[in-house]
């Protein structure tokens, strides 16, 4: 099925780029890396997830033609570190994780960027990454699409800018039960384990909550009752999710670095989208 529009984002909100307008000038757009808070400031700001991951190596997408003249931040490709170390090691079990081996965490474009964008920008990141001795990517599409009451947030992807980059794909990742929040957001078990267990970042978690409006816990409140209650009042949905589909690359300076690189698991067919995507363009 063929693809015709891509994602792009504003505020937390999807935006569509018909592919088929095309437009994008490399000549004016240039890749660096950047630091960390400006890297999840802007992302925080416009990709509907709300939420940092830990990473190791930071990319921006900057339009230099711009009114003032200064470049703009208009893209963020974040790479880093994964809940578990089998993430990496499992693909690329010669490389140490972290360091040779990283996760490609967020992804994510401004609206003003012309379609095609993604796939340039990917590459130019990469290519920095091989710069700071990385030597394999893995990175992870969500097939399950996301609802903010009765708008989609996101739709259920299958890695179509992973395929235009030539990412092996190497099947789904392990089938998991998601505790899925009102804002499309995903509760993960780490930081419900964090309130239950009185654990450093405990407090961010529970202003989470409260912010979609759960009562706050009492000084003395039991906290797997107040997180219970706290999830049952927000209205928060359960989802038998069936596994991300899961991509590695291969990267490095040199095609020799690139080939010396083995991954762990075999390559398979791509998935390609089960349905269009009825949406429309950006206004």
């Amino acid at each position: 099925m063929a693809i015709t529009v891509t994602q792009r984002w504003r505020d937390g909100l999807p935006r569509w780029r018909p592919v088929a307008d095309g437009g994008f000038d490399p000549d004016r757009y240039v890749v660096d890396e950047l630091t960390e808070d400006r890297a999840r400031a802007w992302t925080l700001r416009h990709h509907y997830s709300s939420t940092w991951p830990v990473v190791r190596l930071r990319t921006g997408l900057f339009d230099t033609r711009t009114p003032t003249g200064e470049p703009q931040l208009v893209g963020v490709l974040a790479m880093g570190v994964p809940m578990s170390n089998r993430v990496l090691t499992g693909v690329f079990p010669a490389l140490t994780p972290h360091y040779e081996s990283i996760e490609i965490s967020r992804l994510c474009l401004a609206d003003s960027v012309p379609s095609n964008g993604e796939s340039w920008f990917c590459a130019r990141s990469f290519d920095l990454a091989a710069e700071r001795g990385v030597r394999g990517l893995v990175a992870f599409s969500d097939p399950v699409e996301r609802w903010r009451g009765s708008e989609l947030i996101k739709p259920g992807h299958c890695g179509i800018v992973y395929q235009a980059l030539n990412f092996a794909y190497l099947g789904r990742s392990t089938p998991r039960t998601l505790t899925l929040l009102p804002d499309a957001t995903v509760l993960t078990a780490r930081a419900q384990a964090k309130v239950t267990g009185r654990e450093t970042g405990a407090a961010g978690v529970i202003a989470r909550l409260v912010g979609l409006g759960a009562t706050p816990p009492e000084p003395d409140a039991d906290p797997r009752h107040w997180l219970r209650v706290a999830l049952r009042e927000i209205g928060c949905h359960r989802v038998r999710h069936p596994g991300n589909h899961r991509y590695a690359l291969r990267i490095g300076r040199t095609r020799g670095e690139r080939t010396r690189t083995a991954i762990g698991m075999a390559p398979r067919r791509y998935p390609k989208p089960d349905r269009p995507l009825p949406l429309p363009p950006i206004p």
